[in-house]
Parts: C-alpha cells; sequence; structure tokens
C-alpha cells in the first residue's frame, strides 16, 4: 500500500482516516509525520491535513473545501460564497465559514479562515461533484452580505455584487428573510433590490411583502454613513449616488 496515494483520494483527511490503513493510532501519526517531513502532506490545523499536489507543489485542499471540513456544520458563505459562484472576480484573502459550533480564525496557505455564527442550516446546499463543499445558494448568500454588509462585505461590495447578479428565486428569498424575522433586513433588502428588479427577475409583490415588514423606522443604511438623502419609500437615509457606478468604483 502507498498512503499518499490512498490519501490523495480525499482532499481532506483527518488522523482517524490514516488510521483505517493501520489500525493503530501511533503508527498512523508517525506514517503521517514521514509524509510531512517530506512534504507530501501539509497540516491545515488540529487533526486537518491535505495532500500536497506532486505536479504543482500547491495543496490538493481548495479553500471552499478546507472550509466546508471545519467543524461538522461548517460551510462557505458570505463574499466568499459570492467566489465561488464567480459573481465577482475579485479575490480575498479572508474566508468567511459560517458554522453552528465555533472555532478559532486561523490561517493556511495564505487564506485566513473566519468564524461566523451561522443562524440556520437553511440554504445550504453541497453540489455535486464539489468534494464535499458546503455552501450557501445564491439567494441566501445574498441576503447574508446584506444582512451583514456593516461587519463583513462593505457597502460598495455588496452593491457591485447585486450589479453582477442574475435571476434569482423570489419564494426561497422570501423564506429565508421570514427566518430573519429582521425589518432592517427587509428595508435594505427591498431598497438594494429595487434597482435591479427587472434583471433579478423579483415581482412587484415580493416588493410588497418587504414594505409590510419593515415597520415604521427610519435608518441610515450603513452604520457608519455620514448624511445620505432620505428614501421615503424604504425609510433609509442612503449616501447621495449610491446606485451610480463609474468605471467599475462606487462614486458617493
Amino acid at each position: 500500500m502507498n498512503l499518499y496515494f490512498e490519501l490523495l483520494k480525499k482532499p481532506i483527511f483527518c488522523m482517524e482516516d490514516v488510521n483505517v490503513f493501520y489500525n493503530n493510532i501511533e503508527s498512523a501519526r508517525s506514517a503521517v509525520k514521514r509524509l510531512m517531513k517530506e512534504k507530501m502532506v501539509a497540516k491545515i490545523r488540529n487533526n486537518m491535513y491535505t495532500c500536497i499536489s506532486g505536479e504543482t507543489g500547491a495543496p490538493v485542499a481548495n479553500r471552499f473545501q478546507i472550509a466546508s471540513h471545519i467543524t461538522p456544520s461548517s460551510y462557505v458563505s458570505h463574499h466568499t460564497a459570492i467566489e465561488y459562484y464567480g459573481i465577482t472576480e475579485q479575490v480575498f484573502y479572508d474566508v468567511y465559514v459560517s458554522s453552528e459550533t465555533s472555532f478559532r480564525d486561523f490561517s493556511f496557505d495564505g487564506y485566513t479562515y473566519r468564524y461566523v455564527a451561522s443562524k440556520s442550516l437553511v440554504g445550504v446546499e453541497k453540489p455535486a461533484s464539489s468534494s464535499g463543499i458546503a455552501v450557501t445558494n445564491i439567494e441566501r448568500t445574498i441576503i447574508d452580505c446584506i444582512k451583514d454588509m456593516d461587519k463583513i462585505a462593505g457597502m460598495e461590495e455588496v452593491v457591485q455584487n447585486i450589479e453582477s447578479m442574475g435571476q434569482m428565486q423570489e419564494k426561497r428569498i422570501l423564506k429565508y428573510l421570514e427566518l430573519f424575522q429582521n425589518q432592517f433586513l427587509y428595508q435594505k433588502m427591498g431598497y438594494l433590490l429595487s434597482e435591479r428588479q427587472e434583471q433579478i427577475g423579483l415581482s412587484d409583490t415580493f416588493f410588497d411583502n418587504c414594505k409590510v415588514k419593515i415597520g415604521k423606522s427610519k435608518r441610515y443604511l450603513t452604520r457608519d454613513q455620514k448624511g445620505g438623502r432620505y428614501d421615503d419609500e424604504w425609510k433609509l437615509i442612503v449616501p447621495e449616488g449610491l446606485c451610480d457606478l463609474k468605471n467599475g468604483e462606487m462614486v458617493l
């Protein structure tokens, strides 16, 4: 048996996977240490490993696969999910990982994996032939990005992502919004998506449903915003020229 070639069958493995071939945990640990010394295996974090490709010299596991295996409930989310779907060409070195179980942020192969508390697993999918990647679908992704844009993505990035979005499933969006029960989220979703209603494929009924949920509170669109104009339809104070894009950059 060639252990390296056996382990290549799994993009990510743990010591228990290695012990299948030894039935002796100490022997399994010694075997992995030898492979690490020979630079054929890399340690991602505690009890989480990947092989090093003999062709490229790079880890076999990509950042999406790693994110999906950190905890039993972890999945790719927020702007890392946007990257997974190819909606943006920009590469970020922070990998956002939602999970029901917390973990400490860590770095591997130039990327930093950052924990986000998961509120629900609804909308998390495992695409076929993805080698175990778990990722929020498009509808859940855009909701998460808008909900947390003050904490993670930032307003400019979110608007640019919406600009690049294709058709979405209206029923899914409404279902996921119902899960969060957040008036401010309905306001932000309604306002930001209304500029791209036809592009995204949303009906007038969708926006009517959002308006019913926004209540009477008047809010700034973003936390650190100063000034702006008031949008009476969504009861939001928004930056001037928010949806004006010039050469791919926001004009504020």
